[in-house]
């Protein structure tokens, strides 16, 4: 997969900027706070009809502008080209098209333009709450598992509706626990499967990515737990309800699954230096481009944002030669405070690349 020409009107910070691409390397070169980040955010948007920043579209858009306007043309493996534009204004709603077509549903695009985005806001797979693990998990499966987003729908409006009911004062009707129990226990066995199943997939790119750019020597693992290795989710459900009623939530399902992340094994949340939290999990979202490559019938767009950052010049240089290898990765872009830093890093691959420099907003 391949984006050719990005077109970008007052989305965050940008101006406006019209580009066209390397299918190979691109990179986007300036002072922090210039608009680098927010030109791989458009990219992102793309994909996932999201920003990967802000929560919502009225913090997306420009200040004092009335909406933003995204265009990206790609080519796709069959050589054919696609061309998806996304236009949301604050007060008003988003519209997404493919090929000049609205989307009815915004889920239905999700996996048509894979892509893997490394941040910093990345620590927060190892620091944060297990929310952002599932997470994680859920944007891997969703983009080759068109049935996921389904079934994780279905399973949070039956979470949704059952605690409301552990809410009530008054004892609900115990059949409104059993319907909105059996949608949580069906869902939830179908999408513990499909977890699972993506862990124990991950598990070897990762060991793999890691041994390439970290210190060999360190041991790297994932392990996925969930209740529904206990047994049957809707007996459980059953058995907790007389309790999780006195707290007014659900203790128990598939929205307590964890991925636990450990170094030499031990917790990485625990042990971990700031090198290796960034070894760790760039080792782990290259794992993820693999797998779905592998998943997909695409390779998917790498978006590779501050990578320089806490990590010395060795890693550095392995990162960039495995990701310069075009027998496994596709097209990558790359944020960098420093051009000239960039350029040598660029020119040593001798693979077709462009800088671009942001300052203000607008691309030079």
């Amino acid at each position: 997969m391949q984006l050719e020409h990005l077109f970008v009107q007052d989305y965050r910070n940008i101006v406006q900027a019209d580009l066209e691409f390397s299918p190979k390397l691109n990179c986007f070169v300036g002072k922090n706070g210039m608009g680098k980040t927010n030109l791989l955010d458009a990219v992102y948007c793309l994909s996932f009809c999201h920003s990967s920043i802000s929560q919502t579209d009225q913090l997306t858009v420009r200040h004092g502008a009335e909406c933003y306007q995204l265009q990206g043309s790609y080519r796709l493996p069959s050589g054919d080209r696609t061309v998806i534009g996304c236009v949301s204004r604050p007060k008003g709603h988003k519209q997404l098209k493919r090929d000049g077509k609205d989307y009815q549903r915004f889920s239905d695009h999700i996996g048509y333009i894979p892509l893997v985005m490394v941040s910093p806001q990345d620590v927060e797979l190892i620091l944060g709450g297990s929310d952002e693990r599932r997470r994680f998990m859920d944007i891997i499966i969703s983009q080759y598992d068109q049935e996921y987003l389904k079934l994780l729908i279905s399973y949070n409006k039956a979470l949704q509706q059952r605690n409301a009911l552990l809410k009530m004062e008054v004892e609900p009707d115990r059949e409104l626990f059993l319907m909105w129990e059996q949608t949580m226990a069906d869902t939830g066995t179908r999408i513990y499967a499909k977890r699972k199943s993506l862990t124990d997939r991950l598990v070897p790119y990762f060991q793999e990515m890691y041994s390439l750019i970290g210190d060999p020597s360190e041991q790297v693992s994932l392990k996925f737990t969930s209740h529904a290795e206990r047994g049957d989710l809707l007996a459980q459900l059953d058995d907790w309800r007389s309790r999780e009623r006195a707290v007014g939530y659900s203790l128990h399902g598939i929205h307590k699954d964890e991925l636990e992340m450990d170094l030499d094994g031990y917790p990485i949340k625990r042990e971990g230096s700031q090198g290796q939290n960034k070894s760790y999990l760039v080792a782990l979202k290259l794992a993820q481009y693999r797998l779905l490559s592998e998943s997909c019938s695409k390779r998917p767009i790498l978006l590779l944002d501050d990578i320089f950052d806490r990590l010395d010049a060795v890693r550095v240089a392995r990162i960039i030669s495995l990701v310069s290898d075009n027998s496994k990765f596709g097209q990558v872009f790359i944020t960098d405070v420093d051009r000239n830093h960039i350029d040598g890093i660029l020119e040593g691959t001798g693979q077709d690349y462009k800088v671009f420099t942001v300052q203000d907003g607008n691309v030079l």
